[in-house]
């Protein structure tokens, strides 16, 4: 039984795939592609020039690390989303993806050589411990984190629930470091946010993983509690810098919003690897307005919504173009060696068009304003700009990719503010009256 997973990375520039999981590996098949003379003399080339590099680089090589880096060169010369995981890469993109983790509860990053709590997540050990933003942990179990990658502190704080774990704090105002003893728990990823703008329901859904769609039922039965269903003028779907996640969460997501019809469907190097993904369940909504909101930052995942709710007229899709990644990559597991990524199909949205290099383009276009702290806008380099990248269907223009930034105080927030007055009427629209017209059929 295969897996679908549409994987998400955002670091600096989204890398975001379209993901298989063959959950049970298997010998590759060598008899389907035969080695011709001149494949097994490329082998041999390649066996002669690692020997020589073994045998006479300037100081003793490491052969497990000289082997992944020839596998990963080989991948990487394909296209920027082929590469291969090595079992750590592997375990953490599993977690990703699940959703959920042994751990503490706090969102961190680094700062001056230590790690700075951003947050602790409600409900979680480090806000029972009393954590707080800004909080300086500066050693993991009486370990200085001086030295340590941010990755490396994460995986100390991460570990097995019920186990313990003391961190050392430094805090602002308080004139000693002190430990604070938190015992681990399992920790859930909260990929969707909500609230309620007057009557209008707002929905930020930050990556697709395991939770998500559940999470996106409780969010629209809660608003419907909290506005009156009846009452609710729309619902807005913030997908803006959502760099992707599994593709049965966004089948998942879609179906909360249509009743019926073609989602997704991928397109392999054959004619029998094309595979078609339906809608599921019905519309929660009963067919209230609904806008999505994109921008350079939305990839993969975020851009199947999209697409597909604007292909079946049930969004009106507002913001700035999309990331433009639409294709599939396949992942199989290599036993206790790790994982192969690898592209094997294109993804199109319901009316057949591809995103590839392209992305999605917004019904209404709303830049947002530049970063006043940045003095300038922050632009993702679109999947067109990535170099390798899978050249977009014949005939079809490439785009680069639109402005990613979005303010953290929603009186600057210039494309939700404009959202939330089209719901309320305040603003007009011919694409948004068009596809309000269509939901009401």
């Amino acid at each position: 039984m295969n897996k679908s997973v549409i994987g998400g990375f955002a670091v600096g520039t989204i890398v975001s795939a379209l993901t298989v999981f063959m959950l049970q590996p298997g010998n590759l098949d060598t008899t389907a592609h035969a080695a011709d003379s001149d494949t097994y003399r490329q082998l041999n080339l390649f066996g002669d020039v690692f020997e020589r590099v073994r045998a006479d680089y300037v100081e003793p090589t490491d052969d497990a690390k000289l082997v992944e880096s020839a596998i990963n060169g080989m991948l990487t010369s394909l296209d920027p989303h082929s590469s291969y995981m090595n079992p750590k890469n592997f375990r953490d993109m599993q977690v990703q993806t699940r959703g959920e983790f042994g751990g503490l509860g706090i969102e961190v990053t680094m700062e001056n050589g230590v790690v700075k709590v951003v947050t602790p997540i409600d409900e979680t050990p480090a806000s029972r411990a009393g954590m707080r933003p800004n909080d300086y942990i500066t050693h993991i179990d009486g370990k200085p984190i001086l030295g340590m990658t941010l990755s490396d502190a994460v995986d100390k704080m991460r570990g097995p629930v019920n186990t313990s774990v003391t961190l050392t704090v430094v805090r602002k105002g308080v004139d000693e470091p002190f430990d604070v003893k938190l015992t681990r728990d399992i920790i859930t990823i909260k990929s969707v946010k909500y609230h309620r703008e007057g009557d209008v329901a707002y929905i930020r859904i930050t990556t697709f993983n395991e939770q998500t769609g559940e999470l996106l039922d409780d969010a629209i039965h809660t608003l419907q509690k909290q506005i009156g269903a009846s009452k609710v003028k729309g619902y807005i779907l913030d997908l803006r810098n959502n760099p992707g996640g599994l593709l049965e969460q966004a089948i998942a997501v879609s179906s909360d919003f249509v009743n019926e019809g073609e989602i997704v469907s991928t397109r392999g190097r054959h004619p029998e690897d094309t595979q078609r993904y339906n809608a599921r369940g019905g519309d929660l909504t009963g067919g209230k307005p609904l806008i999505v909101m994109v921008n350079g930052g939305s990839a993969s995942a975020s851009e199947i919504v999209a697409g597909a709710l604007q292909d079946h007229r049930r969004a009106a899709v507002l913001g700035t173009r999309s990331f433009g990644k639409g294709s599939v990559q396949t992942i199989i597991p290599l036993g206790s060696d790790g994982a192969l990524r690898l592209t094997t199909a294109r993804y199109y949205t319901p009316s057949g068009h591809s995103i590839q290099a392209k992305g999605i383009e917004p019904d209404i276009m709303v830049e947002q304003a530049a970063d006043p702290k940045q003095k300038k806008r922050m632009l993702i380099t679109g999947e067109a700009e990535l170099p390798g990248h899978l050249a977009a269907e014949e005939g079809a223009k490439e785009v680069a990719g639109s402005d990613s930034y979005v303010p953290a105080d929603k009186k600057d927030d210039k494309q939700l503010l404009y959202a939330i007055d089209l719901m309320n009427g305040i603003r007009k629209d011919a694409a948004f009256k068009s596809a309000s017209a269509a939901m009401a059929n």
